[in-house]
């Protein structure tokens, strides 16, 4: 009898995680890289023995469910997730919009929430207490941009933006015309294109006749590859074109080939960034490492953002010596830790205040940091034909 009690116990040492996810529909490529770093991160723990909670180890479970790319079923799932599947936390699904609308459901029931991929700040602003987030946000990422487009190109500045319409698509964009504006540069032009729209020619026709000397458009893999296929049907060419969030993906670079090259962009994560962190994967290059081991592939911002959401709800849950969701909150709301991500340390409202995000441009087919300084590669090249 004792035997089974003790087996029972030993099942139960289980710390369960909710992961809502697009794993069918239009986000499906962004849903496999989260569940990527997800289950990198999972699988170290295990291997190591589990989460030690107190000085009892628990093994981590990653329950997945798919909410097809529908933000309503997101928040469907996340509840179902809390209610009927038990889980002790919460990830957020991807991308701001999905985070915003669960992250109610995180605040209804207590239940800790990490979003790996949601940095619009009208995610963080609504008072919530049980939220947190791993990306710093937009004009984090338009700000040095736009210093280096003014940098680079003299005189008066041109710029046509093109934004998906969609939360974090369009605020980036948003976020970058004030950028452009700040600088004295010219936005001239500035339109949406609608989700799944498959024939961007009208808009780039228009972009080709205003000669913009900055292009910037925004979207996620599928859209900007479709719309760097048409720049090129078009003939359009221009000193800087950027894109958000698709060039950060090795997809996009097969996908586009000679076409990606001088393409400019911006993330919150590199694998070229060196950080020695104190979660269990240590040095940015052992997680870049283990990472390839696993999937033959270098990983990107969302994948390194996911596995780093789960080493911070490790670290939190060891530091309390608990799996009390008050107290896991706690440890997220005052932690301040070095981790292979970077410095974390959350602001008031959830969202991290503490990291640099760098800048990047394809350069031989490769990803090349051109700031900030301290892991800079290489040095920013104009000409995108």
């Amino acid at each position: 009898v004792l035997g089974v009690a003790a087996s029972a116990a030993q099942a139960q040492n289980v710390i369960r995680f909710g992961a809502p996810l697009p794993i069918t529909g239009a986000l499906a490529p962004e849903a496999l890289k989260q569940q990527q770093g997800y289950d990198l991160w999972a699988e170290q723990v295990n291997k190591a023995g589990g989460i030690d909670v107190g000085g009892t180890k628990h093994k981590v479970e990653i329950v997945y469910s798919d909410y097809q790319s529908n933000t309503p079923r997101a928040v469907q799932a996340a509840e179902r997730q809390v209610t009927q599947d038990k889980v002790n936390f919460l990830f957020a699904p991807f991308g701001s919009g999905a985070a915003k609308a669960a992250s109610t459901i995180a605040e209804r029931y207590g239940v800790p929430m990490l979003a790996a991929t949601a940095s619009s700040s009208q995610v963080y602003d609504q008072g919530y207490k049980f939220l947190f987030g791993t990306f710093t946000p937009n004009d984090t990422l338009t700000n040095p941009l736009a210093d280096i487009v003014k940098g680079k190109l003299q005189g008066d500045i041109k710029v046509a933006i093109l934004a998906r319409n969609d939360l974090f698509p369009l605020q980036i964009a948003q976020e970058l015309e004030k950028s452009a504006k700040e600088r004295g540069m010219d936005v001239v032009f500035f339109e949406k294109y609608a989700i799944n729209t498959m024939d961007h020619s009208a808009a780039l026709a228009q972009i080709k006749a205003l000669n913009a000397q900055w292009i910037f458009i925004t979207g996620y893999t599928n859209d900007l590859v479709l719309i760097r296929k048409q720049l090129s049907d078009q003939r359009i060419e221009a000193p800087v074109l950027s894109m958000i969030a698709g060039p950060a993906y090795q997809e996009f670079i097969d996908a586009t080939g000679p076409g990606a090259e001088n393409i400019s962009s911006a993330a919150w994560w590199h694998p070229a960034v060196r950080y020695e962190g104190k979660d269990i994967f240590g040095t940015t290059e052992n997680y870049v490492k283990l990472f390839q081991e696993k999937y033959g592939v270098t990983p990107d911002y969302a994948n390194a953002s996911a596995s780093v959401t789960g080493a911070l709800f490790q670290m939190a849950i060891e530091q309390t010596g608990s799996i009390d969701p008050k107290k896991v909150r706690d440890a997220l709301a005052s932690m301040d830790v070095m981790t292979f991500w970077g410095p974390v340390r959350f602001g008031a409202t959830g969202q991290i205040e503490s990291l640099e995000p760098p800048v990047f441009q394809i350069q031989g087919g490769k990803p090349v940091v051109v700031l900030p300084k301290e892991i800079a590669q290489g040095e920013f090249q104009l000409g995108v034909k």
